[in-house]
């Protein structure tokens, strides 16, 4: 096989990442915009290690499950936008049990379902771009950008704001905002956005940015920097979640489903036991605050996200002490850890668990773990540790807080 040669496949089943897997003449064949059981034609785009990646250009035998102008499946969040939404579900779960299977070495003996998402404008958080005065997401594996209003990704509403936002920018003569983040809260009435400046621009220049229509608030600040700089209104969104009154700044991690961020949490609070508990990558508070609220159990905090951490203390203050918060590293809490939990939440980055968190965590000796993952490689990968360890899966679900993508939420309670 080589770079722009045209073969044509069958699709055999659904791969990590949204690709389907196909074969030639033995070799894989990672193929986008294709559905198990079609037959199509292909372009290769690029050859490693014996391994092709290639696109589909025709359809040869067409799956009843694929949708017919479906939106450039190229731009960020589309990825599986050219097939019927209650099949994505299906290969969505699929894709779980074939990790759990091939990278974890386990079967799953609970069912698993996919807890379904409205797909229009279900994002209340999203990372755009900005290259020559315009702003969109990425199309996939470019810096290339693309329109975000045909992706139905995001409110009407923030898409106005963005296109306002636009001609502010560009009045700025040079590229001084790189990214923009966007925060909304769940009904859309607070909408706030943080902007990522160029390494060597001069935020003052921004002063020109004054309010814009559909916005509530504007921040800035250099890359990588905690220092942020508050532009005009206020940087910050509330949401009310399980009785819990959760504010968290632009820049803050916050789970993006508007739909489905409050039925997460019932789930996730539904698998905790008595006892204390100890939430490690807490972000703002999302479980720990809400679980301190419903069942009134202690719960130890940690997040090490700085912006997070002020705002985790922030949601704090309504517990009336049950929540201790711990602005570190989860490393660092775990190699002092002395706390003897009934219940561990874990809620990862993509790369899941550090060797040394993993470690920390088991040696609590924790009667119950419940690990929420966005990346169901790495969260296959821990579940054969935690198993090797001693538990056993007593719950899996999922929810589609990615609809249109290749990604799922994956909760995994584990019992000793």
């Amino acid at each position: 096989m080589r770079s722009g040669e045209r073969l044509t496949l069958q699709i055999e089943r659904p791969a990590v990442g949204g690709r389907m897997i196909a074969r030639h003449e033995g070799a894989i064949v990672f193929v986008a915009g294709a559905i198990p059981g079609e037959m199509v034609e292909v372009e290769v785009e690029r050859v490693q290690k014996g391994i092709a990646w290639a696109a589909t250009r025709n359809v040869v035998v067409r799956s009843p499950d694929r949708v017919d102008d479906a939106e450039d499946g190229s731009c960020g969040g589309c990825v599986l936008n050219h097939i019927r939404y209650e099949r994505q579900l299906q290969i969505k779960a699929a894709i779980i049990e074939d990790a759990f299977r091939r990278q974890g070495r386990l079967t799953l003996d609970v069912p698993l379902d996919v807890v379904p998402s409205p797909r229009d404008g279900y994002r209340m958080r999203a990372r755009l771009h900005v290259r020559d005065g315009r702003i969109g997401f990425f199309r996939e594996g470019t810096h290339s950008l693309c329109d975000p209003a045909p992706t139905r990704q995001l409110h009407p509403d923030a898409l106005a704001a963005m296109q306002a936002l636009e001609p502010a920018l560009a009045a700025q003569g040079r590229e001084t905002v790189t990214e923009v983040e966007l925060a909304e809260s769940i009904d859309g009435s607070l909408r706030a956005c943080h902007l990522e400046l160029a390494r060597d621009a001069d935020p003052s220049r921004l002063a020109t940015v004054t309010a814009i229509p559909g916005l509530t608030g504007v921040s800035c600040s250099h890359e990588n920097r905690s220092r942020t700089r508050e532009l005009w209104g206020s940087p910050y969104v509330t949401d009310v979640i399980a009785g819990a009154s959760l504010s968290r700044h632009a820049r803050a991690f916050f789970q993006g489903n508007r739909f489905l961020v409050a039925p997460l949490v019932q789930h996730v609070l539904a698998q905790i036991s008595e006892g204390p508990i100890v939430d490690l990558y807490a972000g703002v508070g999302l479980f720990s605050v809400t679980a301190a609220l419903v069942h009134g159990h202690p719960v130890i905090a940690v997040e090490g996200d700085e912006v997070s951490a002020v705002d985790l203390k922030t949601n704090a203050e309504q517990c009336s002490g049950k929540v201790d918060v711990r602005a570190e590293s989860v490393e660092g809490y775990l190699r002092r850890a002395h706390a003897a939990p009934a219940t561990v939440v874990l809620d990862p980055p993509r790369t899941g668990l550090s060797r040394d968190a993993l470690a920390g965590t088991l040696a609590l000796r924790a009667a119950r773990l419940v690990y929420v993952s966005c990346d169901i490689a790495t969260l296959a990968r821990d579940a054969r540790l935690i198993l090797d360890a001693g538990y056993r899966i007593s719950s899996a679900r999922a929810f589609d807080l990615f609809p249109g993508t290749a990604h799922v939420e994956t909760v995994i309670s584990f019992a000793r």
